[in-house]
């Protein structure tokens, strides 16, 4: 995955944006929109997506949407409901926060500031997730996810923007708590990287969406910075709480 990431557009080096400049709907919505495309690309991988696009396209679809009932269960394993669904739900929120000036460089704390911003990305992520299950390009309009009884419900449009935003709020916290723990332990690049990359799956998703390295942090430097004690108290960059 790493290799996708054009090097020249990758700096592992902070560009701070001034915190009086607004949301970057832009990008924002550009990441969003390649998220999407990328699950619908895994998606459409699958033979039984493929079949469902035989059919006419805005009356499937539209058949679909109806499908959505008020049960919960949607027949999708738990693994696929409380597992890959909130972090779907913390990648949108990621893509909310990386894109907001005033939430970018705050790390987990008890601060109203923290959480306004989280909240922000808890609203990002809703519509992210319904337009991702009922939207023109969603689960409904592509393999027509709702048109067989049973297969469109409740779960994943709750699940995945409130799953995510307690995702999200984990891994903020794994990263302020456990990850600078271990980069303050050593000077190795490589156990950096992956302790960034892998205790923070779904920010490094996000990082990705924008061209970034997945260990990129807005809060601190790169890896390759020397090894500096930082106190729990938070990032040098006056942003942050």
């Amino acid at each position: 995955m790493v290799l996708l990431v054009p090097p020249a557009l990758s700096a592992e080096t902070r560009q701070p944006i001034p915190e009086h400049d607004s949301f970057r709907w832009r990008p924002a919505l550009v990441q969003s929109g390649l998220f999407a495309l990328i699950e619908h690309g895994g998606r459409l991988a699958q033979a039984g997506t493929r079949e469902q696009l035989k059919g006419p396209f805005w009356k499937d679809y539209w058949t679909s949407v109806k499908g959505l009932s008020g049960r919960w269960d949607d027949g999708d394993t738990k693994i696929c409901n409380y597992v890959a669904h909130p972090m779907q739900g913390a990648v949108a929120g990621y893509i909310q926060v990386q894109n907001d000036p005033k939430g970018m460089y705050l790390e987990f704390s008890r601060k109203p500031e923290y959480w306004s911003s989280r909240l922000k990305g808890l609203l990002w992520s809703a519509a992210y997730s319904t337009q991702f299950e009922l939207g023109p390009f969603s689960e409904a309009a592509i393999g027509n996810i709702g048109m067989k009884p049973g297969t469109m419900a409740m779960v994943d449009l709750i699940v995945t923007p409130f799953g995510g935003f307690g995702w999200q709020i984990g891994e903020d916290a794994a990263d302020r708590y456990l990850v600078r723990w271990i980069e303050a332990k050593t000077e190795l690049r490589g156990v950096k990287i992956v302790a960034r990359s892998l205790l923070n799956p779904s920010r490094s998703m996000a990082n990705l969406l924008r061209l970034r390295y997945p260990w990129h942090r807005d809060t601190r430097d790169g890896v390759n910075a020397p090894r500096v004690y930082r106190s729990a108290a938070g990032p040098a960059h006056p942003a942050a709480n």
